[in-house]
């Protein structure tokens, strides 16, 4: 039955991520919907350990994307931006991996061309 409850905890904050990024420009939602598959995907198979983290990390994320989203949606913001800076403190916790991973994602995000060339068809 706590297996029942995990799966269930995992689909709906992935789900619900995935609804934030809607909010995003549509170049950015499409970079971040792929990242997200993929790391959620990456992770079907971690440790017990490795999901907490894991889990934690993500529901910080989507924690500050509906707040960013809230604030965009209100006019509290003059510039929308999403995400936020990690310390070198915070940096210094993460795997080669990670780093990578981070490194690759915020190159791809601050493209002038990014690699996906998405139009929008919201009116």
């Amino acid at each position: 039955m706590a297996n029942v409850a995990h799966v269930s905890r995992v689909r709906s904050l992935y789900k619900r991520i995935l609804v934030l990024h809607r909010f995003m420009p549509i170049d950015l939602r499409a970079l971040g919907d792929q990242y997200v598959k993929d790391e959620f995907r990456r992770n079907k198979s971690a440790s017990p350990e490795e999901v907490k983290a894991f889990m934690t990390e993500w529901e910080k994320y989507g924690a500050t994307l509906q707040t960013q989203v809230l604030d965009a949606m209100a006019g509290k913001l003059e510039k929308l931006e999403f995400g936020v800076v990690l310390s070198e403190d915070r940096l210094k916790h993460f795997q080669d991996e990670q780093v990578g991973q981070l490194y690759e994602l915020m190159l791809e995000a601050t493209k002038p061309n990014r690699q996906f060339d998405i139009q929008d068809d919201r009116s």
